[in-house]
C-alpha cells in the first residue's frame, strides 16, 4: 500500500528483506541490535552507549539501565509494536500508529539506524533493505488473529526450529504464551486478551494452518530462506 495513506490508530503488517535476498542478521548481537530499535524507537530517543547497552544483553540476556528511557518510550510512543518475528534476511512486525506520521518516523529511524550498524560492523556500504518497507493494513480482527499466527509460525521455515515456533527466541510467540519480557514495551493486549490459558497456542497451530503455512513457504522461497 501507499505509506502515505497509514492512517492513526490502525494496525499494519510491516515487513521488508534484504536488498537481493541479502542475509540481515548473520548472528545474535545482530538480531539483539535490530530488537533493540524496534522496541526502543517507537518514540524519540538518543542512545549514545548503545553498543555498551547491545554488549550487556549478548551477555545478561537483559537491557541493563534503560528504566528511564523504558518510561519515556511507553508515555512518548508514536507507534505501538504487538509482534515480530526476525528471519535470516527478512523481518515481519505488527505495529499501530498512535500518532500522525509515526509509523514513517518509525521505520526510517529503526532501518537507517540499523543499516549504518550492519555496514559499518561488516564493512560494507549501500542498500541493505529491499526498499523503504512494506505496509499492509489490517482490515479486520480476523485479519489481525491470522496475521499474528503467520507471523509467530514464520520459523516454521527454518528447519531447526520447525514444529518448535514458540521457543523461537527473536520473535514474540513466546510472549504471547508465556512471559512477556518486553512489558509494555511489546502491546501483546489486543490478540492475547481474546484467549484463555493456552488457547492462543491452539489457535495459532490450528487456525487455517494449511494457508499460513502455504503463505510461509512462499514467503521463505522468495527471501532465498
Amino acid at each position: 500500500m501507499n505509506r502515505d495513506n497509514i492512517s492513526v490508530n490502525e494496525y499494519y503488517h510491516i515487513y521488508n528483506r534484504g536488498v537481493g535476498k541479502k542475509i540481515i542478521f548473520k548472528d545474535d548481537k545482530d538480531r539483539i541490535r535490530f530488537l533493540f530499535l524496534i522496541l526502543y524507537f517507537q518514540a524519540d530517543n538518543n542512545f549514545p552507549q548503545i553498543s555498551r547497552i547491545i554488549s550487556s544483553y549478548v551477555k545478561h540476556r537483559v537491557f541493563d539501565n534503560v528504566g528511564d528511557i523504558t518510561k519515556h518510550v511507553i508515555s512518548k510512543r508514536f507507534v505501538e509494536l504487538s509482534g515480530f518475528t526476525l528471519m535470516p534476511n527478512h523481518f515481519h512486525l505488527i505495529v499501530k500508529e498512535t500518532k500522525e506520521g509515526g509509523m514513517g518516523k518509525y521505520m526510517q529511524r529503526v532501518l537507517n539506524s540499523y543499516t549504518k550498524y550492519f555496514n559499518a560492523r561488516y564493512g560494507i556500504s549501500g542498500h541493505l533493505f529491499e526498499g523503504p518497507y512494506k505496509a499492509v493494513h489490517v482490515e479486520d480482527n480476523e485479519q489481525l488473529l491470522h496475521l499474528s499466527a503467520y507471523v509467530h509460525l514464520n520459523p516454521r521455515g527454518l528447519s531447526e526450529w520447525r514444529k518448535k515456533e514458540v521457543n523461537f527466541p527473536w520473535s514474540s510467540y513466546q510472549d504471547y504464551i508465556k512471559e512477556n519480557r518486553w512489558r509494555n514495551l511489546l502491546k501483546t493486549d489486543i490478540v492475547a486478551e481474546q484467549f484463555k490459558n493456552r488457547e492462543y497456542k491452539n489457535f495459532v497451530e490450528t487456525s487455517g494452518a494449511k494457508g499460513i503455512e502455504e503463505d510461509i513457504a512462499i514467503d521463505c522461497q522468495t527471501s532465498g530462506v
